[in-house]
Formats: structure tokens, C-alpha cells, sequence
């Protein structure tokens, strides 16, 4: 079975790549509307979350989701065509002077970001927009598409660092007052993090970002590539730097999920809502899912 999806990943990423950009945009959303109907608990769990959250267009805002995901596969197929002279035709910054002035303290930065817009892109283009940075990433279960997956990652000279083994490669990297990025989206365990506000509702939160920050004393910069659909292509957006007490962890994981709120709001297609963000409930409290 892995091998099988492999080479369905390998023939995806062929076709997205070989064919011109509005054949592979097309044949992209035809795969993402594949995903949608193979997979009817994506749409399910999306439509539970955005109900939870209060948001009225709910069928609008999740098939917005998939043309998201669409958007993110192509310009991942063609990273290799990709290059320092090309990546603006792609993306572009606001708000860069917020990265660079936390940058030109030297603790380092710690980028928050989220499976948000083209999460893919925006560290791989940062690379050859400003300068090349380290990459938190959780290897795909199977092996052939993770190494497929990172190889492509690297390919603008960016630096992965693996979750199971993160802390101490992270701390190198600020330590040289470097930038890592790191999606903080995710539902995790009581024993990893502390439940927060997120949305109307408490979500368990991983509280070694804000440790991280507080160990080091790196700044933490909200960062997002959202598309723009008046450009035609995505906007880097760094945010100003979120203050932390330095010492309150689950004050601190609160504020910056709180900006990640925030952010989300304003683009609610271009979050990954299909993640079922909320399973992880405080004591007592019923499964959502």
C-alpha cells in the first residue's frame, strides 16, 4: 500500500509539474475535489469545526479549504523549478522589517506559523528572498514520500529539523541567531501542552514553542504566505513580534494563538480546518469528534 502511494504521489507531483501553470492549477483542484469525496470525514470534521467556531458559509469556506490545497500541491511540484530569480513571480513580503528588526537582536527567531495559506512555500521562497532558515517538520508515516517530501524542502537551502529530536537543534540554531519555523496549529496531548482559548472553545496547545522562547529569549514573529487572489500569487505577511511575559507558559501559548486567531479570521479558506483541531478535551468534557 505505501508503495502504491507512493508513485500515486510521484505521478501527482509529475503532472503538476510538466504541464503548463493553468493545466496544473486545474488538474490540481480536480485532485483536491478527488480527495474531498474519497475522504467524506475531512468535509465532516471541517464543517464541525467551523459550526464550533460560529462561522456562517461553512460549504463555502471548506471547498475554499481544498482550492487551498490545491494551490499549496502546485507550487510544491514545481519547487525544483523554482529559483532566487524566479520566486518573486510567487511571492512576495509584508511586514519583512517585523522578521528583520527581531532578527538584529541575535537570539534568534522563532517563526510561528500554521498549516495557514502555503505554509510549504513561504520557508522555501524565505530562503531565497532573505536567507536560508531551519524547518521543524513531523516525518510523513510513509518513509519513500517523506524522503521525496524533504528533499524538496532543502532544495532552496533550507535546514530540516526533525520533531522527535527538536529541542536541541532548535536551540542551536537561535544560539547562532538564526530563524526557525515551526507550525503551531496542532492538537496535541495534556502531557505536551495546556489547554487555551482557541475560537470560542479550549484546545490543547504544545507549550515547547513558548519554552523554547523563554530558554533562548528568540523572538517569536507570526509568519503566513496568504494567497492574494488580486495578485495571483502568495504575500509573505510577518507580523510585529508577540510580546511574552518570559516566564508564564500557558499565558504565553495563549498569546500567540490568539494572533493566530486573529489571522485566521481574516482568511478562514486558507486554514487547514479539516484537522480535527479540538479532539483533545479537558477533563470531563465529551469527545467533539
Amino acid at each position: 500500500m505505501k508503495t502504491v502511494e507512493y508513485w500515486l504521489a510521484r505521478i501527482a507531483l509529475a503532472t503538476l509539474s510538466a504541464t503548463p501553470l493553468p493545466v496544473a492549477n486545474a488538474l490540481a483542484r480536480f485532485y483536491a475535489r478527488l480527495l474531498d469525496i474519497a475522504i467524506p470525514r475531512l468535509r465532516r470534521t471541517a464543517l464541525q469545526n467551523l459550526e464550533m467556531a460560529g462561522f456562517a458559509g461553512r460549504e463555502r469556506i471548506v471547498t475554499g479549504v481544498f482550492d487551498s490545497i490545491a494551490r499549496l500541491v502546485v507550487s510544491f511540484a514545481r519547487f525544483p523549478q523554482i529559483t532566487r530569480e524566479t520566486s518573486g513571480q510567487w511571492i512576495r513580503y509584508e511586514g519583512l522589517e517585523n522578521f528583520e528588526s527581531a532578527r538584529g537582536r541575535g537570539k534568534g527567531v522563532l517563526v510561528a506559523t500554521a498549516h495557514f495559506g502555503n505554509w510549504e512555500l513561504s520557508a522555501f521562497a524565505h530562503a531565497f528572498l532573505t536567507a536560508p532558515m531551519h524547518v521543524v517538520v513531523r516525518p510523513i508515516d510513509n518513509a519513500k514520500i517523506d524522503t521525496l517530501v524533504e528533499q524538496r524542502r532543502a532544495l532552496s537551502g533550507n535546514f530540516i529539523i526533525e520533531k522527535k529530536d527538536a529541542a536541541r537543534g532548535i536551540l542551536r540554531a537561535l544560539h547562532k541567531g538564526e530563524a526557525v519555523g515551526i507550525l503551531i496549529d496542532q492538537n496535541t496531548t495534556p502531557e505536551q501542552g495546556c489547554f487555551i482559548d482557541f475560537f470560542g472553545a479550549k484546545a490543547c496547545a504544545g507549550t515547547a514553542f513558548v519554552k523554547l522562547a523563554h530558554r533562548s529569549g528568540a523572538a517569536v514573529v507570526p509568519g503566513y504566505a496568504l494567497w492574494s487572489e488580486q495578485e495571483a500569487r502568495y504575500v509573505i505577511h510577518f507580523e510585529p513580534e508577540v510580546e511574552l511575559t518570559g516566564d508564564d507558559v500557558q499565558q504565553d501559548t495563549q498569546r500567540v494563538h490568539t494572533r493566530l486567531e486573529a489571522a485566521i479570521r481574516r482568511h478562514p479558506e486558507q486554514w487547514l480546518w479539516i484537522h480535527r483541531r479540538w479532539k483533545t478535551r479537558p477533563p470531563g468534557e465529551p469527545a467533539i469528534y
